[in-house]
């Protein structure tokens, strides 16, 4: 011991001045980065006050009210549908017992992985007038047209409600799983001594104990409903997301496009100030308990039907398309030319590259903010954080038209004063570059990157800092040397999260990305609005298949939750 403290450390060794500005130069570059990532949003909001252009108008005057109505049904819709797949399944695996519970408990995590629009290129393939169903009810009914019966439109509002719900009510499912397991097993034991039953203990004791975890799960889910543009675009529904893209893109007004999203960003701070405020409205405070959680065991018709209960939802929104796809994918292997594989390998490339990139500086941005957070939790530097990583409940499009026009205007400037000064034009610098796009991607995923590192920095004890400043270590070299080994697993975590949903992202990157540098996700997309989904199957195959990784990790956590209460 003596040793050790006889050694002289490197604080010492430092100027007194470095020491001294050290938290002030922690607290500007960790401002600096929050500034930067917030001038998106804080653009988009900056058009709500603007002067309405004659395309806003014309908008406001025809399809504005679509937009709305549609927005808003689909978010009704979306949101009865996840909360009551997602609820009752939780409480299915969660307080009863039948046969494949536990194999039903990380399956129901599957759809998750596959986008909604991969969803709805299949549903429509399977169910439209030529697909496999309405030909096989033809030929068994002798029907010839559809005047002599009826089917319900897939691509219709309805539908797009139900391929979201299919792949979103695992929001819902797990924050409603861990709700019902974090439960204290005395109270429900206290309500079945009253003479309630099983049934009614669940609704009056259970369930009310669970809302604020539910809220949170729908308002998940209510936000990736309102980003979506695959599905609703496919469908023919017309939300604020189609109409930011076919504003920009069609009519060429960015200000417009610009005021459609502030639209947009307008329901979803009312989606999160309601979710706030109901969570605020629901508190409970509970003991939590070790002892084994007491399960309703479920026999004969009571638990086939909580099999087919759980079942539906994994077959729907997971095995059926993915069968679907790999039978497509099958087929399609044997028509590859050596043209069409080295294509399929380009776009994979660049989903790589992007996903890689975004993933590695959104973990480093998202650790360096979270420590900064952690030494000087002052409120400035609070909300600084919190603002900056308030991108994952904004849509791509949103984003990547705050994005587009700050960055044009960066290089407009740049340009004109290097023409006036030096006569010599730089052109666009940043636009249409992988630059912009990557950025655009850290302003939607950084909040991924950051709750979860947040969380790992947080089992981190206070006495390890301060036992790494006693010997000499600067916040920098403590993050380095002592934080960042003992977070590895909530960094890759961080890492496999943010890769996946780059991987994914459609509307965003269909908006900024480079000049012929389309991804898996623009391939999908392209060939499937032609129609051509046995090609888009192979590309489609791949991005589920790389959802599957925080699946697994997922997994993973429910089986040692498991471990833990039972």
């Amino acid at each position: 011991m003596l040793k050790t403290f006889a050694k002289p450390t490197q604080l010492q060794n430092n100027p007194l001045w470095i020491q001294q500005a050290a938290p002030g130069i922690w607290m500007l570059v960790v401002g600096a980065i929050a500034l930067l990532l917030s001038v998106p949003v804080m653009f988009v909001l900056s058009h709500w006050v603007g002067r309405p252009s004659a395309v806003w108008q014309h908008l406001a005057t025809t399809v504005l009210s679509t937009y709305i109505l549609n927005s808003v049904g689909l978010m009704v819709g979306v949101g009865c549908g996840v909360m009551a797949i997602g609820v009752s399944t939780a409480a299915l695996v969660t307080l009863c017992s039948f046969p494949g519970r536990r194999i039903f408990e990380w399956l129901l995590l599957l759809p998750l992985a596959a986008p909604a629009y991969i969803l709805a290129y299949v549903y429509t393939e399977i169910l439209e007038f030529y697909g496999p169903v309405q030909s096989g009810l033809r030929a068994v009914m002798g029907w010839q047209t559809l005047a002599d019966y009826w089917f319900p439109n897939i691509r219709s509002l309805g539908g797009a409600i139900a391929m979201l719900t299919l792949v979103l009510y695992p929001y819902v499912y797990l924050l409603a799983r861990v709700a019902f397991l974090e439960q204290s097993v005395h109270m429900l034991e206290a309500s079945r001594s009253l003479g309630y039953s099983p049934w009614r203990s669940f609704l009056k004791v259970v369930l009310p104990l669970a809302r604020p975890a539910i809220a949170a799960g729908t308002a998940l889910a209510l936000m990736e409903t309102l980003s979506d543009f695959g599905t609703v675009e496919f469908f023919g529904v017309g939300t604020f997301t189609t109409g930011i893209y076919r504003t920009w893109f069609a009519l060429g007004d960015r200000g417009a496009a610009c005021q459609l999203a502030a639209c947009l960003l307008l329901f979803i701070f009312a989606l999160l100030a309601v979710e706030r405020w109901f969570r605020q409205r629901a508190k409970y405070y509970q003991t939590n308990s070790r002892q084994p959680f007491p399960r309703y065991r479920l026999r004969g018709v009571s638990g086939a039907i909580a099999q087919m209960a759980c079942a539906l939802p994994i077959l729907l929104g997971f095995a059926l398309p993915m069968s679907v796809l790999l039978n497509l994918s099958l087929n399609s292997l044997s028509k590859q030319t050596g043209a069409t594989t080295q294509a399929f390998w380009g776009f994979a490339q660049h989903s790589l590259i992007l996903a890689g990139l975004t993933a590695g500086l959104g973990v480093a941005i998202a650790l360096l903010m979270a420590y900064g957070l952690r030494l000087y939790p002052s409120r400035g530097m609070n909300f600084a954080v919190r603002f900056a990583a308030m991108g994952y409940a904004i849509p791509g499009s949103v984003i990547a038209v705050g994005v587009l026009v700050p960055v044009g205007q960066f290089d407009n400037a740049i340009d004109r004063w290097m023409q006036s000064t030096f006569n010599v034009s730089t052109g666009l610098l940043l636009s249409g570059t992988i630059a912009a796009l990557v950025f655009a991607y850290l302003v939607r995923f950084l909040a991924v990157s950051f709750g979860t590192v947040e969380s790992s920095l947080g089992r981190v004890k206070p006495s390890l800092d301060e036992a790494a400043r006693s010997l000499g270590c600067s916040p920098a070299q403590t993050l380095v040397k002592v934080h960042a080994p003992l977070m590895s697993g909530g960094l890759l975590t961080a890492v496999l999260l943010v890769f996946v949903d780059v991987m994914k992202e459609l509307p965003a990157t269909l908006i900024v990305r480079p000049f012929n540098f389309d991804t898996l996700a623009i391939r999908v997309y392209r060939l499937a609005s032609d129609e051509r989904l046995a090609e888009a199957a192979i590309p489609a195959m791949a991005i589920v298949l790389a959802g599957l990784i925080p699946i697994a990790l997922l997994t993973w956590q429910i089986q040692q939750t498991r471990r833990s209460f039972n």
